[in-house]
């Protein structure tokens, strides 16, 4: 039998971030990316479920024991038109 978890909106912190990639124009104008931030330490998750967690080897985690997931969205790159 599966247990349902739940993690509490205000323990998830979201923000936006400037995105990661090759350079050009925009480089340094938009955030075009989004970080998740969970204290797995520090949250209400059952102390099983953190223990397991951590000794996971998720390369997410930090030695802190914070969970960081990235988001980005990359353009599609223009195709080229052929020299003549």
């Amino acid at each position: 039998m599966k247990h349902a978890l739940h993690i509490d909106d205000a323990e998830i912190e979201l923000s936006a971030i400037r995105a990661q990639g090759p350079g050009g124009q925009n480089v340094n104008k938009v955030s075009s990316a989004i970080q998740l931030r969970f204290d797995l330490q520090g949250s209400s998750l059952p102390d099983d479920v953190k223990q397991r967690w951590l000794q996971s080897g998720d390369s997410r985690l930090t030695l802190e024991g914070v969970f960081i997931l990235k988001a980005q969205n990359t353009a599609p790159k223009k195709p080229t038109a052929p020299m003549p």
